[in-house]
């Protein structure tokens, strides 16, 4: 039976691999992966705007330059990261049950971006703590957001292991040339672009 998209998002971000297969099989989650990933960019873009703009209060014609940003960045990292995740894993870590297409990655690695949807809470962290008078340092944002970014790390690794069917250490090897080879590539185009 199919779960709900709530459930498939809360078991996705627990790291349950049967809902990473149950959205592999699923062409029509597609849409669903789509818009987990509009979600996070929202959730990334609306806490940016709160904490340069409104809490900062920096002009807006500079604090839209992270807003963008954060709204780009699991938008480009879904597609790249999927596109190379498909690349290296059903290519150069195939493994001996490895069977997919690309539009499988991308399903399951949309899906890997369900907690970044809490990303808005990771911004707003100065703005509680000088509500309830505990200062204004940076550290408890930092902190929160390194880990939720751990987390979509570790749901990535989960659902591309899910896509191509192969082990834990193969998916750390693919997601992990993945990245890189996604680094590259924006690297090289910021540089040509100057």
């Amino acid at each position: 039976m199919s779960q709900s998209f709530p459930a498939r998002l809360w078991n996705a971000s627990l790291l349950h691999a049967d809902t990473y297969e149950e959205v592999e099989a699923d062409p029509s989650s597609i849409r669903q992966a789509v818009l987990v990933v509009f979600l996070a960019a929202l959730a990334g873009g609306v806490g940016s705007w709160w904490l340069h703009a409104v809490h900062r209060g920096i002009p807006t014609s500079v604090a839209l330059v992270p807003v963008i940003l954060e709204v780009l960045e699991p938008l480009v990292l879904w597609v790249g990261g999927s596109f190379f995740s498909y690349m290296v894993g059903a290519t150069f870590l195939r493994g001996p049950e490895t069977e997919t297409d690309f539009a499988e990655v991308l399903r399951t690695v949309g899906f890997a971006f369900a907690p970044g949807m809490l990303r808005i809470f990771g911004f707003g962290l100065p703005a509680f703590q000088g509500v309830l008078g505990l200062g204004d340092s940076e550290v408890p944002r930092i902190v929160f957001n390194t880990g939720l970014e751990i987390w979509v790390l570790v749901t990535g690794i989960v659902a591309v292991r899910q896509a191509l069917d192969f082990t834990t250490a193969r998916a750390v090897g693919t997601y992990g040339s993945a990245y890189l080879l996604l680094y590259l590539v924006v690297m090289g185009l910021s540089t040509a672009l100057g």
